[in-house]
């Protein structure tokens, strides 16, 4: 059951949520200094935590409740992340030098995206079977 498309949205979602802090930019700051997340530890931590639990909901595909909750999770750990960011940004725009926010600041809506869909889908085979099992 690994061929569902909940897969591929969990897997799209640790794609990026592991592997584009590597590569997009958050912020550059007014001395023209760039901020990816690889460089502070907190950054890091987070979006692997979301990674990897992108990774532990796509092999829980047996126990579709716990998989939902697993997903329920990384949404409230995405919604977190979503939430430093702003708040960094906001302190961030009272600057005397120009700074600018970079493109890495969408990777957890990319990510909380993804994840509802995959509870969406999710929710959908557990339909599916509940109206199976009204059959016998």
């Amino acid at each position: 059951m690994i061929q569902r498309i909940q897969t591929i949205y969990l897997f799209l979602a640790a794609i990026v949520s592991g592997g584009l802090i590597w590569l997009a930019e958050h912020a550059i700051n007014g001395e023209g200094n760039e901020f990816v997340g690889m460089d502070e530890n907190l950054y890091f931590s987070i979006f692997m935590g979301s990674a990897s639990l992108s990774v532990i909901a796509i092999f829980l595909f047996g126990n579709r409740q716990l998989q939902t909750v697993v997903n329920r999770l990384n949404l409230l750990l995405n919604l977190f992340i979503l939430s430093v960011y702003v708040y960094q940004s906001l302190m961030m725009s009272g600057e005397t030098a120009v700074s600018e926010k970079g493109i890495g600041m969408f990777i957890p809506i990319l990510s909380i995206v993804l994840i509802v869909l995959a509870n969406k889908a999710i929710r959908k085979d557990e339909q599916l079977v509940k109206s199976a099992d009204r059959l016998r």
